[in-house]
C-alpha cells in the first residue's frame, strides 16, 4: 500500500461525504493532513530500519468546546477528538503502521498556532519475528502504544467552511516492553492538509467571569496498577507485575496539583533477568537471589482538564538490590476521575527514553 495524491484526494473527499451523512454536527470539524518526513536515529540498533522518508495521513475529527464547562475558557478552549493515521516506513522489515488515538487540541497566537496531543494504539503489518523477520528489533508485537504531537498553522474557514493545516508532528510507536523486542521508532514529519467545519455558522463561545481565587486541603491519593512485560533480553518471557503507590497532592491553582509521594513495585519479569545476569556475566558478582523488590519516591504535577487529568512524575529507586538500567525513572500517562474518589489510570513507566511498561491501575483518592 502506498499513499499517493489521488489517495489523499479520496480520503479527503470521504472524509467530508462522512461528515455530510451524520444527522448530528454541533460544534465540530474534520480535518485531513499528508505527512512526509524521518526517522530518527534515537537509538544506533535502529540504523539499519532507517532506509527511506516515512509518508501517510492523519484523519481527525474535533468536538469544539463551547465554555459551557470551566475548564474550557481556562484553556482558551480547546478542541478533542479522535484521529486515525496511517504510516508507510519504507522499510520492508518495519512495514506500515496504523493508529487510533483520543487527542486534544491547544490554541496559541490568536487560535492560529495549534498544538495536539494524541494517546492511542497501534497496529504494525510486519512485528518482529525470529524466523521470518528477525531485522525488526523496534516492535516485538503486533499491537503497539502510539503518541502523536502536532504543531500546525491552523487557519479555519478560508473558503467557506474550508481551511488549512501546516507544520509538523512527532510520531511514536512503541510496545513499552510488554514484550522484547521493542527499541520502537520516532518519525519527524512535515504535514499539510484542510480541514472543514461542520456547522454552517461559526461557533460562539460563552465567556464566564472566574474567580482566581481557589483553595484545596491536601488529599490523599492510594493507587494499585499492574500489567506485564518482559526484559530487553529477547525470549526470556513475559512476567506480570504489581505497583503500590501513596502520594499527597496540592492544588496550586484550578489547573495544577503537585505530588509527592512512593511506589513498592513487584516486578516479576526481574527474577529471570537476575538469574541469567548471573549466569551469563559472572564479573557482576550477582548471586541470582537477589531480592528483586523495588521502592522509589517521586515528585509529580497533575494537569486538571475536567474530568481528564495530565500525569507527569519524576522518581528515584531508594531500594534496588537488582541493577536494572538507572535509577532514575518517569511516568507519563492520563487519569480519569470516575467520581469524587474513585479514578482510573493508565501510564507508561520508563528510564528516560527506554519503556520498562504500560501500567493500568485503580484508585482512591481521600
Amino acid at each position: 500500500m502506498t499513499l499517493d495524491q489521488r489517495t489523499f484526494s479520496l480520503l479527503f473527499m470521504l472524509c467530508v461525504a462522512l461528515a455530510f451523512g451524520q444527522g448530528e454536527r454541533r460544534n465540530s470539524y474534520v480535518d485531513l493532513s499528508y505527512f512526509h518526513g524521518h526517522i530518527l536515529e534515537h537509538n544506533p540498533d535502529i540504523l539499519h530500519l532507517i532506509t527511506g522518508h516515512p509518508n501517510g495521513f492523519i484523519l481527525s475529527w474535533n468536538k469544539k468546546t463551547d465554555g459551557s464547562k470551566e475548564w474550557h475558557q481556562l484553556y482558551n478552549y480547546p478542541d478533542y477528538g479522535v484521529s486515525l493515521t496511517y504510516q508507510d516506513l519504507k522499510n520492508e522489515a518495519l512495514g506500515e503502521n496504523f493508529g487510533l488515538y483520543a487527542h486534544y487540541n491547544f490554541y496559541f497566537l490568536n487560535r492560529k498556532l495549534m498544538f495536539r496531543i494524541g494517546q492511542g494504539l497501534g497496529l504494525t503489518t510486519n512485528p518482529y519475528d525470529k524466523l521470518e523477520n528477525f531485522r525488526n528489533n523496534a516492535y516485538g508485537t503486533r499491537l503497539l502504544s502510539s503518541t502523536y504531537m502536532m504543531l500546525n498553522y491552523s487557519q479555519k474557514r478560508i473558503i467557506d467552511r474550508l481551511g488549512v493545516n501546516l507544520g509538523i508532528s512527532l510520531i511514536h510507536y512503541s510496545n513499552a516492553n510488554v514484550r522484547a523486542p521493542n527499541t520502537s521508532t520516532n518519525s519527524l514529519v512535515l504535514n499539510f492538509g484542510a480541514n472543514y467545519d461542520l456547522d454552517e455558522d461559526p461557533l460562539v463561545v460563552k465567556v464566564q467571569q472566574l474567580d482566581k481565587r481557589f483553595s484545596e486541603p491536601v488529599r490523599y491519593n492510594f493507587v494499585f496498577r499492574a500489567g506485564v512485560n518482559e526484559s530487553d533480553i529477547v525470549g526470556s518471557g513475559q512476567f506480570p507485575f504489581y505497583i503500590g503507590s501513596f502520594y499527597a497532592d496540592k492544588r496550586i491553582n484550578r489547573k495544577s496539583a503537585l505530588q509527592l509521594g512512593a511506589d513498592v513495585f513487584f516486578s516479576d519479569f526481574l527474577i529471570e533477568y537476575n538469574r541469567y545476569r548471573a549466569a551469563a556475566y559472572p564479573e557482576e558478582n550477582r548471586t541470582g537471589l537477589e531480592d528483586y523488590r523495588r521502592v522509589g519516591v517521586f515528585a509529580g504535577h497533575e494537569l486538571f482538564l475536567g474530568k481528564v487529568s495530565m500525569l507527569s512524575q519524576l522518581g528515584y529507586y531508594v531500594y534496588a538490590p537488582v541493577s536494572y538500567d538507572t535509577e532514575v525513572y518517569l511516568r507519563l500517562g492520563i487519569k480519569y476521575y470516575l467520581n469524587d474518589h474513585f479514578f482510573a489510570v493508565a501510564t507508561l513507566k520508563s528510564h528516560w527514553a527506554k519503556a520498562e511498561a504500560v501500567e493500568f491501575g485503580v484508585g482512591y483518592r481521600l
